[in-house]
């Protein structure tokens, strides 16, 4: 049976839009105008939804206090909402509130559907044991932002093939992950996977690790070793840090690479093998092979197929979705059958954080709240470290105050994402046009809308009339600042004005 996702919005484009989104990666859908009706429908003996797409700005019944109604009312179903132009304030509400995830307008049907299917796996997840990491493909990966789709994307590519891959990015954005992935879903999943920290190995031991030597070869050799490209043979050898690989060394394996042989330490003929080969580098290796500390021959060996893994604050849509998965994680490894829940505030802060650890940092960062949390939900004071990281965030703010200072900062850690959301939507505005350089007169002020209530594209005379009216008021009267913005003279726009009988002083009113 397909699952059933609640779609609300007033405007009837954005509901067929939505619906035919949603229908499109196999969801059933009910549509709903405004938050009244489908509160009542949630609230129904018949609770069969699995998913809610939630409007944010509606008549009567905003999404906002649907959200708080749900909650109020114990209902768990998860929430993504919807933001237009100028919306970071209300996400950064509804986030707090609980909201899932979030989606800019318009949103492509590939976002939406990818956030639908991490909402619902999140719901349908218990508290499992960790895969081993043999065992980890691609849908293992928990990612929820456009740029870790493209790196999995790429990924899935690689695996169909036997291409040498190099996988770029800082310490701690999960490259070895990537690199298991790859190996999972290639033909070599049955094969050996051998993984070799090029940058934990002394350098006088290297080439004996990854070579082998034989019985004799030098004193101490004892006995015979095969080395980590002899045990690999048939499978997948990861080097990680390869940047860190003495030149000496980088000459051998410049040649197992280009002709498939290796030379064992002390052994008079050299071995074939039979190895695919992924290196990792949280180093830039144009720029080592211009210091000439990297092979520039070696360098365009390894590097047929680069992957660069993005750091983890420039994917925060990530964030959510990996502090869900590790405390359930956690949960089970450590609490029993208890699984910890994440306070809104909570999750608020780890967003804003920009984590220079990456991923490690932030699943130890989990390890540690699960260990100390006593209750069934993660708050804000079981992370003292990261509050004390972000700026301007306060642990416990005064209860005469309506709203935390904390907020304030959490601007940035909500745009980032959003800008992901348009790039990945295809919007056409920037974040600089979310706030306006002039505080408008109210805050409800609506955005000027191209289509009628049925539907139809509105008379072109109606939308100019309706935009001017819009900017006089948005840009406080400021004639020079309105005509500059709508792209017309100052005369063209008192032209204007008369034509449509505007009064410049209050655009709501006739002129006399």
């Amino acid at each position: 049976m397909s699952n059933r996702v609640l779609i609300v919005d007033d405007d009837p484009v954005q509901r067929r839009l939505l619906k035919a989104a949603a229908e499109r990666c196999g969801y059933e859908t009910e549509l709903f105008e405004d938050g009244r009706t489908a509160l009542a429908r949630l609230t129904s003996p018949e609770q069969n939804i699995d998913a809610v797409v939630l409007d944010l700005m509606m008549p009567e019944m905003g999404g906002l206090e649907m959200l708080d109604r749900m909650h109020a009312a114990g209902i768990s179903v998860p929430i993504i909402v919807q933001t237009g132009q100028g919306g970071i304030e209300t996400v950064v509400k509804a986030m707090r509130a609980g909201a899932f995830d979030f989606v800019v307008k318009p949103v492509s049907p590939e976002r939406l559907g990818l956030s639908l299917a991490n909402a619902l796996k999140a719901s349908r997840i218990g508290a499992v044991p960790r895969p081993s990491r043999k065992d980890t493909g691609f849908q293992d990966i928990v990612a929820a932002s456009p740029a870790m789709e493209r790196v999995i994307s790429l990924g899935r590519r690689a695996a169909a093939s036997i291409i040498p891959v190099v996988l770029e990015g800082e310490s701690g954005v999960g490259k070895e992950m990537i690199a298991h992935a790859i190996q999972a879903e290639s033909s070599r999943r049955n094969k050996p996977f051998v993984t070799v920290n090029c940058g934990a190995i002394p350098e006088n031991l290297v080439e004996s690790i990854l070579f082998g030597h034989e019985k004799g070869a030098f004193t101490g050799a004892n006995e015979r070793h095969a080395g980590k490209f002899a045990e690999a043979d048939g499978g997948t050898l990861f080097l990680d840090e390869i940047g860190e690989l003495p030149p000496e060394i980088q000459v051998k394996l410049l040649r197992a690479v280009q002709l498939g042989e290796i030379e064992t330490v002390g052994a008079r003929l050299s071995r074939k093998v039979d190895i695919r080969l992924i290196s990792a580098t949280n180093k830039d290796l144009i720029a080592e092979v211009k210091a000439g500390r990297f092979r520039e021959d070696l360098y365009y060996r390894l590097n047929v197929f680069p992957i660069h893994v993005p750091a983890l604050r420039k994917r925060k849509e990530d964030i959510p979705q990996l502090v869900r998965h590790f405390a359930k994680r956690f949960s089970n490894a450590i609490g029993g059958n208890r699984a910890r829940s994440v306070a809104p505030d909570a999750m608020a802060l780890l967003t804003a954080h920009d984590w220079p650890g990456n991923i490690r940092e932030l699943e130890n960062a989990m390890h540690r709240a699960i260990v100390l949390c006593d209750g069934d939900t993660l708050t804000v004071d079981l992370f003292p470290q990261i509050a004390a990281q972000v700026p301007g965030y306060r642990l416990s703010p005064s209860d005469n105050e309506p709203e935390p200072t904390e907020w304030a900062d959490l601007r940035t850690a909500v745009a980032a994402p959003m800008q992901q959301a348009r790039a990945a939507d295809r919007m056409s505005f920037e974040p600089s046009d979310i706030v306006a350089p002039i505080t408008p007169m109210g805050a409800g002020v609506p955005a000027v809308n191209a289509v009628t209530p049925e539907g139809e594209v509105r008379p072109i005379a109606e939308v100019e009339e309706e935009l001017i009216r819009f900017a006089l008021s948005f840009y406080r009267g400021q004639m020079s600042e309105v005509a500059r913005r709508l792209g017309i003279g100052r005369s063209t726009l008192y032209r204007k004005l008369k034509d449509y009988a505007i009064n410049p002083d209050d655009p709501d009113r006739e002129a006399a």
